[in-house]
């Protein structure tokens, strides 16, 4: 341990410094970091945040009562160069700790007290400490060989006076390469920094070691485990990395949210964040958004009369007629607004209308549009704009409304008796609203029955779904893949939750709000990021008859997609994807997927030779038909 301090206690009296790393991809600040923050201010003599890119006023304000001081820099290098970058503005004065806690907005807590663990870890004489660490795993799983070493998580790393005033801290830091990718930050800072330092003799420890529980990486994979050992936090990822993942090492995000309440911490401000920062259709998956409410759910007393208006978009009076029925289930009080394309129709379905318990009914007439977006989002734009009701609940008509085909008569079934199956069932939806203040909207399940649904995304329509969400300003990541939306628009909403698609006008190429629209996806496709975006997040329901059968069917088909491609989805998933779509199942398309995994510098060679006979045949036949033309 030549040169290496003998390693101490904190001091009874110490003074700590708690440097806290921001990024966030609007320039704002999350609501779980104020609570952190709050959290580490008794423990922290001293907080210095510091702010990886742009800093809204809105979110300085939100920092600056939690902490001391707030530095921005350019967001480059990660969280590592900012904590390089903050070493570099303390100077001299972090001479004045004895400790740093070195730390970034990665997890979220306190779930559990702060204060056992750092009196625990006062007490332990070391050079430096982690709250979690990673145990060594062969192959490198970011590098699918060699090692990967026995390592402290660099979200939380706490260093004591000794190391910060050594020679091999200093000439760490300087050293310290470039880190232009996450895998950069990882395997150049993260996995060898431990090592770095404990090889020259400085002693380490992590308040919650790995060694402790069944996995390696228990911050991932054990959160129950480590809250109910005390840890103070949990960590982000469980609830927002690849959903197959979590499911193969049964990760179950809806029960560490639930977990999280039950602890007293404010969950909203979790779903807030993972709205905002996840892609909707991950964020259903990962935390188990999806509900599943029949009658017998329905609260005994409600505690909440929410001001209702149903919104009606129809074709016609057979639509109507159609839909009457569901509104048997929509508890009173409520309102209708209903549309029509013509004048003509007005009196008919205000009649038909009229059946219903709603205490006041209105026609209007609107385009419809595709999918009566132009009915919806221009023709009743006062309502949804409306801050006098608490809820919207939308039905439209559909092709499956008026279809004899088993297909369409399921998928009418499956939405309506999802969503409004019965007034029990919609009474616990209200309750879930006033329950989750950022609950923006909530959708039957997509139905899969008599549908080829599976898998299908933005396809065509990403482009343009893209460019209007640039316009618009929506950040939320959106996965080109998959999609979430309700099939034949019905929902419940809050408006707020909408006041961004209200805001969208018609495109310059585009005849209508509609068709905007409808290239980009179709509003059914772009209520979930929308209302992200504004920080609500969405679930799907779906009825426990629905469920059961759901099940039996997913459960079979799912077996039957395995038995010639063993292992867990996940495996399945990544084989899958090696392979890629070939079009179809011939000769030709079995060779590509013979040529793509086995190999697949012969078929790239075998591509750019036809994309060269390609432009050359395209060549000679323009030069042919100029010939020709004069």
């Amino acid at each position: 341990m030549s040169g290496v301090g003998v390693p101490v206690a904190f001091p009874v009296g110490g003074r700590r410094l708690v440097v806290y790393v921001v990024w966030d991809r609007r320039g704002g600040v999350e609501d779980y970091i104020p609570v952190a923050l709050a959290g580490l201010r008794e423990h922290a003599d001293r907080i210095l945040v510091v702010v990886n890119g742009e800093l809204s006023a809105e979110g300085r304000a939100k920092l600056e009562p939690v902490c001391d001081e707030v530095l921005v820099r350019e967001n480059r290098g990660f969280d590592i160069w900012a904590h390089k970058e903050a070493l570099d503005h303390l100077g001299a004065s972090v001479a004045e700790f004895d400790e740093v806690v070195f730390a970034n907005d990665t997890w979220y807590g306190p779930v559990r007290p702060f204060g056992p663990v750092f009196e625990r870890m006062d007490a332990q004489p070391v050079h430096f400490w982690g709250m979690t660490d990673h145990a060594r795993e062969e192959p490198n799983p970011f590098t699918g060989s060699g090692v990967l070493p026995y390592h402290l998580q660099s979200f939380w790393i706490a260093v004591r006076r000794e190391m910060l005033a050594s020679s091999r801290w200093r000439e760490y830091w300087a050293a310290l390469p470039e880190m232009p990718g996450y895998f950069d930050a990882v395997l150049g800072h993260e996995v060898v920094f431990t090592e770095h330092f404990a090889e020259a003799g400085f002693v380490h420890q992590a308040a919650f070691p790995s060694a402790g529980y069944p996995t390696d990486h228990p911050a991932l994979f054990n959160v129950d485990l480590m809250l109910d050992a005390g840890c103070p936090l949990v960590k982000r990822r469980p609830l927002f990395h690849y959903p197959p993942f979590l499911e193969r090492h049964a990760v179950i995000g809806r029960d560490i949210i639930a977990r999280m309440a039950a602890e007293g911490y404010p969950v909203q401000a979790v779903l807030h964040d993972l709205a905002r920062n996840v892609a909707p259709r991950v964020l259903i998956a990962d935390a188990g958004l999806v509900d599943i409410v029949g009658e017998s759910d329905a609260p005994e007393a409600p505690s909440w009369t929410p001001r209702v208006k149903v919104v009606l978009n129809l074709g016609g009076p057979q639509a109507a007629d159609a839909l009457v029925g569901a509104l048997e289930s929509v508890p009173e009080p409520y309102t209708v607004l209903a549309t029509v394309p013509t004048v003509d129709e007005v009196d008919e379905v205000g009649a038909i209308l009229a059946a219903t318990a709603a205490d006041s009914v209105e026609v209007r007439v609107a385009a419809s549009g595709p999918d009566f977006a132009d009915a919806l989002w221009g023709g009743c734009r006062d309502v949804l704009t409306d801050p006098s009701y608490d809820l919207i609940v939308r039905l439209r008509d559909d092709p499956s409304l008026h279809g004899r085909e088993a297909g369409a008569v399921y998928l009418r079934r499956h939405d309506l008796e999802s969503l409004l199956g019965s007034r029990g069932a919609v009474s616990r939806l209200y309750e879930t609203f006033r329950r989750e203040p950022g609950l923006g909207a909530v959708f039957p399940v997509r139905a899969h029955i008599g549908r080829a649904v599976a898998g299908l995304g933005w396809g065509d329509r990403w482009v343009p779904a893209q460019r209007l969400f640039e316009r618009m300003g929506v950040r939320v990541p959106i996965d080109p893949g998959p999609s979430v939306g309700p099939s034949i628009g019905a929902w419940i909403a809050r408006p707020q939750a909408l006041r961004l698609l209200t805001e969208v006008a018609p495109a310059p190429q585009d005849g209508s709000l509609g068709e905007t629209f409808a290239r980009a996806g179709g509003d059914d496709q772009l209520l979930a990021p929308f209302a992200a975006e504004s920080g609500f997040h969405v679930r799907t329901v779906l009825s426990p008859q629905h469920a059961a059968i759901a099940h039996a069917s997913i459960d079979y088909a799912v077996d039957q997609l395995s038995t010639t491609l063993p292992g867990y989805p996940l495996e399945q998933i990544q084989f899958l994807h090696r392979v890629g779509w070939n079009g179809d199942v011939s000769v030709g398309g079995i060779l590509r997927m013979y040529l793509t995994l086995n190999h697949p510098r012969v078929l790239d060679r075998a591509r750019r030779a036809a994309h060269t006979v390609r432009r050359v045949r395209d060549g000679v036949r323009r030069r042919a038909g100029g010939r020709s033309s004069r």
